[in-house]
């Protein structure tokens, strides 16, 4: 039985990437929605939080092969949206740290990363296909109970961190041990953001961190204390707040955009595959860049739905 349903999913993936090579090209449209994929583990056997290596190697295959591209999660918060004309942002994001996200290999007295990590395989993914872009937004835990805790090799917390920083990629807030926000006073909600951010800092001390992912998805009662504050010394803003779910994000340049509640799709095989199967659907609703970061264009007939406060962005209706 688990044979019949690994070769089932293999067989949809493939008829959904082989549907999309004979598409017609996407006309422009960026007021349509962006996925931000949620990982969590990557490791073994597949489960509700877990994707293996393997498939999340076919994730990325899948979302290449169907026009996505890489794009930071601050990017799209700044609506700099720079991926060619015809494809689709995308945003990964990783919660929990966990140890099969980024893992050093010792051998013959060097450390090499782990290829079957998810930051092993996004470095080999984005080396053969430079044009899918190398971006992700990895929510660490600095002082959870192992294995979560910086990804669970103390002796390499700096260096991980300092290598995603060098490399492009983004460190986010996840509180400092997965605390659920909805529970505390505003004291003990803004320490745990504080102390998370400034124990990221030890190890990348001019390290902007933007934004926070809600541990359980649970806002604090005023969600002031997580968008600012400063706590002994230790001052934090955020310009973004995701969520566990909720689906698609609304473009940035929508007026239904809200980056203090951004949803955010699990990256479970169930969940991916009915977001890619509906924007194969319903390709109107999706985000389609026009290639040029400093032009807003967007269908004519949905004009009305764009932000009044875009400022230095020309609009083109088609």
């Amino acid at each position: 039985m688990r044979l019949l349903l690994v070769v089932a999913l293999i067989l949809t993936a493939a008829l959904l990437v082989a549907s999309f090579a004979g598409a017609e090209p996407l006309p422009p449209n960026e007021l349509g929605r962006v996925m931000i994929l949620e990982y969590h583990k990557i490791d073994y056997p597949e489960a509700r939080w877990t994707r293996t290596p393997e498939n999340f190697r076919r994730d990325l295959e899948t979302l290449y092969a169907r026009g996505y591209r890489l794009i930071s999660l601050g990017d799209l918060i700044d609506g700099r949206i720079a991926v060619p004309a015809g494809t689709t942002p995308v945003v990964l994001t990783f919660d929990d740290s966990s140890p099969g996200q980024f893992r050093y290999l010792e051998a013959n007295g060097t450390a090499e990363i782990d290829p079957k990590s998810a930051v092993g395989i996004l470095e080999a993914f984005a080396d053969a296909r430079p044009d899918f872009g190398r971006a992700a937004v990895f929510f660490v835990l600095p002082a959870a109970d192992p294995p979560n805790r910086l990804f669970n090799q103390p002796a390499y917390e700096g260096r991980k961190l300092q290598y995603l920083a060098s490399r492009g990629y983004e460190i986010g807030n996840h509180t400092l041990w997965h605390a659920n926000l909805g529970k505390y006073d505003e004291t003990i909600v803004r320490g745990q953001i504080a102390s998370a951010q400034e124990w990221i800092q030890r190890h990348v001390p001019d390290y902007k961190i933007r934004a926070l992912a809600l541990p359980h998805g649970v806002y604090p009662k005023d969600v002031s204390w997580a968008l600012s504050g400063s706590v002994k010394g230790v001052t934090y803003s955020h310009d973004a707040i995701l969520q566990v779910s909720g689906g698609p994000a609304p473009s940035p340049f929508s007026r239904d955009w809200d980056a203090v509640r951004l949803p955010r799709i699990q990256a479970l095989e169930e969940e991916l595959r009915h977001w890619l199967v509906y924007f194969e659907r319903n390709p109107g609703e999706r985000f389609v860049s026009d290639g040029d970061p400093s032009v807003v264009t967007v269908p004519a007939t949905l004009r009305a739905r764009l932000r009044s406060d875009l400022r230095n962005l020309r609009v083109v209706e088609r």
